[in-house]
C-alpha cells in the first residue's frame, strides 16, 4: 500500500466537501477500493470514510410501507434489521461474501461500484427501488450503466435506498465458490402492478430486467408460466466458469426456483 490521506467526516455535508477536494475517492466498506489500491489500479490521494456518518446508517419503514436503508449500512445490517420487513432483501444481504465482509461492505458501496456480479443490483432493479444522492433520487431503472458504470456524477455519494416492499419476493443465487459472488442471480418481486425480474452476474451489459419473464408472471405468478420461455445467450457473459449458454439456462431454471420460493 501506499502513503494518502485519510479523514472521515461526520455528516454528509463535510463528506461532500471533502470529496470535492482532488484526487479524493469515497470509502464505504473497502471491500473493492482497498483491494484494488493494493494493486495499484487504484491511486487516490485521499480517502474519505463514510463510516461515521450516522444518519447514512440503519434500517426503517416509512410511512408509506417503503424501507429505508441508509447508504453506509453494513450488509450484516441489513441481514438482521430488514429480516422483518422484507425477508428476501434480509435473505440476499445475509449470503453475500463471508461475516468479514459482511460486517464491513455497505449497500452504497455496493451499488456505487456496481459488479456485474454484484447481488444488491438485482434486488435494487427487482424492487424498482430508489437510490436517494445527496443531491437527487434515481430511479433503478435508470441508475444502472453497464459494468462497473451508474448514473452517479463526481463528488456524488449514496446517502440511501428505498425500497417498495413487495407482496411476495425471493433471491436466488447461484455461487461462484471462490468469490462468493453470483455466477449468476435472479430477484423476483410480486408487487399490486405487476412483477420484476431482475438479472446479475449472467450478461455483459451487467445487471438486467427479464422483461418477457415479467409479462408471463404478471399473467400468471407460478413457475410453468416459464416453461416456454428461453433467455438468449448471445449477451450473457462466457468464462472459465461458465459458458453463456450455461448461464443463460441457469437464468431460466433460478427465475423458476425463485417464482416458486415467493409463491409458496
Amino acid at each position: 500500500m501506499y502513503n494518502f490521506e485519510f479523514e472521515k467526516p461526520a455528516s454528509i455535508a463535510d463528506a461532500v466537501a471533502a470529496l470535492a477536494e482532488e484526487d479524493a475517492q469515497a470509502l464505504g466498506g473497502g471491500q473493492t477500493l482497498l483491494p484494488t489500491m493494493k494493486q495499484r489500479l487504484a491511486m487516490p490521494s485521499k480517502l474519505v470514510s463514510l463510516a461515521g456518518i450516522g444518519e447514512m446508517q440503519g434500517v426503517c419503514r416509512e410511512d408509506d410501507g417503503s424501507l429505508a436503508i441508509g447508504g453506509a449500512t453494513t450488509h450484516a445490517t441489513v441481514a438482521s434489521e430488514a429480516a422483518a420487513h422484507y425477508p428476501a432483501l434480509a435473505e440476499l444481504a445475509s449470503h453475500i461474501g463471508d461475516p468479514a465482509v459482511r460486517n464491513r461492505g455497505t449497500i452504497g458501496g455496493s451499488l456505487a461500484n456496481n459488479d456485474p456480479a454484484a447481488c444488491y443490483p438485482a434486488a435494487v432493479l427487482g424492487s424498482g427501488a430508489t437510490v436517494i444522492t445527496n443531491a437527487r433520487e434515481i430511479a433503478a431503472d435508470d441508475y444502472f450503466d453497464g459494468l462497473f458504470t451508474t448514473a452517479l456524477e463526481e463528488g456524488e455519494i449514496i446517502t440511501g435506498v428505498r425500497f417498495p416492499v413487495p407482496e411476495a419476493a425471493n433471491y436466488q443465487k447461484f455461487v461462484q465458490p471462490a468469490s462468493r459472488f453470483a455466477l449468476v442471480g435472479v430477484f423476483v418481486a410480486k408487487y399490486a402492478d405487476g412483477v420484476r425480474v431482475a438479472v446479475t452476474g449472467a450478461s455483459e451489459e451487467g445487471v438486467f430486467r427479464w422483461s418477457e419473464a415479467e409479462q408471463a408472471l404478471g399473467k400468471e405468478f407460478r413457475p410453468d408460466a416459464l416453461t416456454d420461455l428461453r433467455i438468449n445467450p448471445a449477451n450473457m457473459m462466457g468464462d472459465i466458469h461458465g459458458t453463456k449458454e450455461y448461464r443463460a439456462h441457469l437464468v431460466g431454471v433460478l427465475t423458476k426456483r425463485a417464482v416458486a420460493a415467493a409463491a409458496g
